[in-house]
């Protein structure tokens, strides 16, 4: 018996990997979560498999499952949006089937910035403007920040962000990014990325908060900060550069015609 956390992708039901789909088709029990996962992929579950909703559920509960599963020998499909290793709360759980000494295997999935850039159209890594992504997001209530990630000393990168969890934080956010960033730095506000009732606003540090309160988002969206979502002036890489060789290329060569 194995239990599988499976990365179901940002929304759009065709993103969710083979492997994964795969598994979800064959498992006897699946758990997922709630409505970040389209019901497209919970609906090719077995229709006889005991499929559970983890929402309303807490931690002991859903370990409850897993556990009759496993003395049953029925294998899980644990379902999470996204990528199970960001933002998933699926290291708690597979410290308890550690303990339990259960089985569990990880299928990664497409995570939501990746999507987000792929929707529009962009690279997130320009030549000279910027090498780096950071996946972050902002302390809250419930969660606060190790010491060393707050805004504040991440924004000092000049990183690409994903900021996750954060809508409701703007205000902070642009107090934290615009002594690096500047006020008019472009910003792209993804609310369900590759869902049907996707939106993508493009605005800036300065205009974030009045765009997504016209907009009326208050959740399920994800924060894009850089200079790569404007209109950057960058070089082109070196990787097709004629003029630049490596180990697979050597530069300039050229293929010598065949003799006659």
């Amino acid at each position: 018996m194995t239990v599988y956390f499976i990365g179901a992708g940002p929304g759009a039901p065709d993103l969710i990997t083979v492997r994964g789909l795969g598994l979800i088709k064959s498992c006897p029990v699946c758990l997922y979560a709630g409505s970040l996962v389209p019901q497209e992929i919970v609906a090719e579950a077995p229709a006889d498999a005991r499929v559970l909703d983890t929402a309303p559920m807490h931690l002991d509960a859903i370990i409850e499952e897993m556990k009759v599963a496993d003395e049953a020998g029925h294998d899980v499909a644990r379902v999470h949006s996204g990528d199970p290793s960001i933002y998933g709360a699926t290291a708690e759980q597979m410290r308890r089937l550690d303990d339990l000494g259960i089985d569990y295997s990880i299928v990664p999935g497409v995570p939501a910035f990746a999507a987000v850039a792929a929707s529009l159209k962009t690279e997130l890594t320009l030549p000279e403007i910027a090498q780096t992504v950071i996946v972050t997001r902002t302390g809250m209530k419930a969660s606060s920040m190790p010491d060393g990630e707050q805004l504040e000393i991440l924004g000092q990168s000049g990183a690409t962000l994903a900021i996750h969890l954060s809508i409701r934080n703007l205000v902070y956010i642009r107090e934290a990014l615009a002594p690096y960033y500047g006020d008019d730095c472009p910003v792209v506000i993804a609310y369900r990325a590759t869902w049907p009732d996707e939106l993508y606003i493009r605005t800036t540090l300065a205009g974030m908060k009045d765009a997504v309160r016209e907009a009326k988002i208050t959740r399920t969206a994800l924060v894009m900060v850089g200079p790569v979502f404007g209109d950057a002036e960058f070089r082109d890489s070196d990787l097709y550069n004629p003029d630049y060789s490596h180990v697979l290329r050597n530069r300039g060569k050229k293929k010598k015609k065949l003799q006659a």
